[in-house]
C-alpha cells in the first residue's frame, strides 16, 4: 500500500472513530429525579413531566455549563457540582430547568399568560403588542431576537394563544431558548445564578415568586450531596414518574 493510501485510511479512521467518541459524548444524559411538583401531579392526575424533556436540556448545555465558569451560587443548589461527572452535572441542569418550569408554569407547556401589572407587563418589539409569558419557562417572541431562540411569530399569530403547534409552545424550542437565556446570564455576563436583574422573577432572591422555585429545589440528583427533607424516593427519575402516571391511566 501506497504512503498516500496509508495516510487516507488514518484519516477515515480518525474522523470515524472520532465521530464515534462525539456520538457517545452526545448520548451521556440521563432522566433527572422528580420535583415535588411533577409527583404531586401524578398523584392529582395530571401530565407530569416528559423524561425526554431532560435529554433536550442536558443536549442543549454547553461545554461551559459544565466547568468552574459556572458561578458559585449553584452549591446552593448542589454543593457538589464541580466535583461530578459531566453527566450528573447534565441531571442537576435538567433538575433546575424542571423546577424553573414548575415554578413558572406549573409544568404545563402551552401556559399562555398576558400580563397587565404595569410592573410587569413589557412590550414585546416582534409582536408589537404586550409581552405574553409562554410555555415552559414563561419565554417571549422577544427572545427570538435577543438570544437567537427558534421562535416564529409570523408562523404563530394565526394560531391561538394555547395552540400546542406554536413555535414558542414547543417544548423543545421553549426550552432550548431557556438554556441560551441562563448561559448568558451566567457565561456571557459573569452574573449570578440568582440575581434581581435576572430574566425570571422565579430566580430573583426574596421574592414571593423564588421561593416556589426554592420548594421544588429540595431533590436534585443524589450526587449533589444536598442535604434536604424531602419525601421523595430517592431512586425516582422522571422517567419512573412518568411511568406510574401511565400505569394509573391505563384501563384496569
Amino acid at each position: 500500500m501506497s504512503i498516500s493510501a496509508l495516510k487516507t485510511s488514518f484519516i477515515v479512521a480518525l474522523v470515524f472513530f472520532t465521530g464515534i467518541a462525539t456520538a457517545s459524548h452526545a448520548q451521556a444524559t440521563k432522566p433527572a429525579p422528580p420535583t415535588p411538583i411533577d409527583e404531586k401531579k401524578v398523584e392529582l392526575g395530571g401530565t407530569p413531566w416528559n423524561p425526554q424533556w431532560d435529554q433536550i436540556i442536558e443536549k442543549a448545555l454547553p461545554p461551559e455549563m459544565l466547568s468552574s465558569q459556572v458561578p458559585p451560587g449553584v452549591r446552593r443548589f448542589c454543593p457538589r457540582f464541580y466535583e461530578m461527572a459531566e453527566t450528573d452535572k447534565r441531571a442537576f441542569w435538567a433538575y433546575f430547568f424542571q423546577a424553573l418550569a414548575g415554578a413558572e408554569a406549573g409544568l404545563n407547556p402551552n401556559t399562555s399568560v398576558r400580563h397587565i401589572e404595569p410592573t410587569v407587563a413589557k412590550h414585546d418589539e416582534v409582536r408589537g403588542t404586550p409581552t405574553r409569558s409562554e410555555g415552559l419557562l414563561q419565554l417571549a417572541y422577544a427572545d427570538q431576537k435577543r438570544y437567537g431562540c427558534d421562535f416564529n411569530w409570523q408562523v404563530d399569530r394565526a394560531l391561538k394563544a394555547n395552540d400546542p403547534a406554536k413555535t414558542i409552545l414547543q417544548p423543545k424550542n421553549n426550552l432550548e431558548c431557556g438554556v441560551k437565556i441562563l448561559v448568558n446570564q451566567t457565561i456571557v455576563q459573569h452574573k449570578p445564578l440568582l440575581t434581581r436583574s435576572g430574566y425570571w422573577s422565579t430566580l430573583q432572591p426574596d421574592g414571593p415568586s423564588h421561593r416556589v422555585f426554592a420548594k421544588q429545589m429540595t431533590n436534585p440528583p443524589v450526587t449533589c450531596g444536598l442535604s434536604t427533607k424531602s419525601t421523595i424516593d430517592k431512586s425516582a427519575t422522571t422517567k419512573s414518574v412518568q411511568d406510574d402516571a401511565n400505569r394509573h391511566q391505563s384501563p384496569q
